[in-house]
């Protein structure tokens, strides 16, 4: 019985901590996101699967290595704070545009191009997560 309580409180935490982190996400962008994503912008589209593939392979890594509930939770938030991050490197290196005026423009060129920056810095960093 332990063992399914577990599992349940796991899972729930897992679904909590995705749904805060892509929250945190649309929070960030000066667009609606959901907005968007009813307009079929794929530029959006892109960019919103890649955060949410990101996430979910750090939580992924962060359940599979850590035995303690709050030794994931500390190992998402390290890996999601460098997702974060990941995004604000790539406006550096963007200085002749921002990055959520041309997504929200259609330009699915960045948004292919941030899908790749947030799913490549989730395996580099989830490579990190002991």
């Amino acid at each position: 019985m332990t063992i399914v309580i577990n599992l349940v409180v796991s899972i729930l935490t897992i679904v909590l901590l995705q749904v805060l982190g892509m929250v945190i996400f649309t929070l960030m962008t000066p667009f609606k996101d959901m907005e968007e994503l009813k307009k079929g912008n794929v530029a959006v589209s892109l960019a919103f699967g890649g955060k949410f593939l990101a996430t979910a392979i750090i939580l992924g890594v962060a359940a599979y290595t850590n035995t303690s509930i709050w030794f994931m939770m500390l190992w998402f938030a390290v890996g999601y704070v460098c997702l974060v991050a990941s995004y604000w490197i790539f406006e550096l290196f963007t200085p002749g545009f921002r990055i959520s005026e041309q997504l929200q423009k259609g330009n699915v060129a960045v948004g292919v191009t941030l899908c790749m920056v947030f799913i490549g810095t989730a395996f580099a960093v989830s490579s990190l997560i002991i």
